[in-house]
């Protein structure tokens, strides 16, 4: 089964960090991809740029609202996704709890659709041909 993981991080909590401190975690996380990796269980992944850049686009009296950064109610933004495969999704909760990224917030794990990705892959042939 496939699982989208998505990883969530304070960015305040993020700079308050030394570059040191940083450069540590990440390679730990790329470390642990790596692990994932070897285990056939890695498919992806994505890293996000800051906040501070993003859009959120919303519909409001029947136009879309464009508004800065992302629209949460919250101090951890989603920061990457990262693709997995694994037999089920106490397996898949198994694989990234031992994720380091996990020490800088939380993972949300979601099953993949795969009927509506097939739809979006019949959709895509038609244009690629």
């Amino acid at each position: 089964m496939k699982f989208i993981c998505l990883g969530y991080f304070d960015e305040t909590k993020w700079a308050s960090l030394a570059e040191s401190e940083q450069a540590t975690l990440m390679e730990e996380c790329m470390a642990y991809d790596d692990e994932l990796r070897s285990g056939k269980h890695f498919l992806g992944g994505e890293a996000l740029g800051a906040a501070a850049n993003a859009v959120t686009l919303k519909m409001k009296n029947g136009g879309v609202e464009v508004l800065d950064g992302p629209f949460t109610e919250t101090k951890e933004i989603l920061g990457g996704i990262l693709l997995l495969e694994a037999k089920d999704l106490n397996h898949a909760i198994a694989l990234i709890s031992k994720h380091p990224g996990v020490k800088n917030g939380p993972f949300e794990i979601r099953c993949v659709d795969e009927a509506v990705n097939q739809q979006i892959a019949e959709r895509n042939k038609r244009f690629s041909s």
